[in-house]
């Protein structure tokens, strides 16, 4: 290749790398003088890992009493988290539970499912929009762990939210209890 060839193929490519400096930028909307102009835009909300419950670690202990008497204890915080950013952001937190037993868990060593009792009192914490409502706000509203019941609910709202409660399990010791230490699970889930 010669040296005009090379200075003529040089002058070729800046001429070609000038023209695409100045290209004009792309334009959505052209408008006269005195009107507005508009341009869309959009914008992604993610959605997180989806609607969870956490419980406390185990054992709790809920103290201790004599057969014929009552005693209570709180379970600790239990906690709905629901990243699942949706326009219904409702939920229900349910709980039930198994009967109490010691040493071989038969007859005496058993207090069954009707001698427990749950209420969640009020929320201690919540995040997010919408009305937040306990399964059972006082001790008078308490009830027995025979059945499933609703702890706490979500019932309008949209977006990213949370509660949490710490609840107060009930035991009626039944007169015919023996010495032990009693063990049991109380179970949460959320839908």
């Amino acid at each position: 290749m010669s040296r005009f060839d090379a200075l003529r193929a040089g002058t070729a490519a800046a001429m070609v790398t000038t023209a695409l400096a100045w290209a004009p930028s792309a334009q959505g909307d052209t408008c006269e003088a005195s009107t507005t102009c508009s341009t869309t835009v959009t914008f992604t909300v993610n959605a997180g890992e989806g609607l969870e419950i956490s419980v406390p670690d185990g054992p709790v202990s809920l103290g201790g009493g004599q057969p014929g008497n009552q005693v209570s204890g709180q379970l600790q915080v239990v906690t709905v988290m629901d990243q699942r950013a949706a326009l219904n952001a409702t939920w229900t937190a349910s709980v039930s539970g198994t009967p109490l037993t010691t040493g071989g868990g038969t007859g005496a060593e058993i207090i069954p499912l009707s001698a427990l009792s749950y209420w969640s009192g009020p929320a201690t914490a919540t995040t997010g929009v919408g009305t937040f409502v306990p399964g059972q706000p006082t001790a008078a509203s308490a009830q027995v762990l025979d059945e499933v019941y609703t702890a706490f609910s979500k019932i309008s709202g949209a977006g990213r939210n949370s509660a949490s409660w710490n609840p107060t399990i009930v035991v009626n010791v039944p007169d015919q209890a023996v010495a032990g230490i009693y063990t049991g699970t109380i179970s949460h889930s959320v839908a």
